[in-house]
Order: C-alpha cells, then structure tokens, then sequence
C-alpha cells in the first residue's frame, strides 16, 4: 500500500506553509513567491497548481517530501 499524503490537493497553502514551515521551500522553487499573500490563506493546493500551470502530482510529491525530511 501507498504512504499516505500528510498534504492534500484540498489543503490551502495558508494551513501547509503553518503546519508545515519547511514546504515554503518548495513553494519558492515552484515559483510561488505568495506564501505570504492575502490569497494563500483560502486558496488550495489543486488551485495554486492551475493557476500557475503546476503539475499537480509532482508539485504534492515534493510537497510530502519536504515535511518527511527529517
């Protein structure tokens, strides 16, 4: 069986870049320079994806990655 996702597509990048300090990393190399913006706290990881034309399952993967390193 697959390892479970601790971030999901329906996750906004407010709660991750909280719950998860490490992610902003990733979102900076995705080109994401919003972490902090007015639009993170509601908008989800599958819209941020869209918008910025992201491929979503490796944006998630790296995403997961970087909260499993210790």
């Amino acid at each position: 069986m697959g390892k479970e996702l601790k971030i999901t597509k329906e996750m906004t990048i407010g709660e991750v870049a909280q719950k998860y300090p490490k992610t902003i990393f990733v979102f900076i190399d995705y080109g994401l320079h919003c972490v902090g913006c007015p639009v993170a706290p509601d908008e989800t990881i599958e819209q941020a994806a869209k918008v910025h034309q992201l491929d979503l399952t490796n944006f998630l993967k790296d995403l997961n990655k970087a909260v499993d390193k210790k």
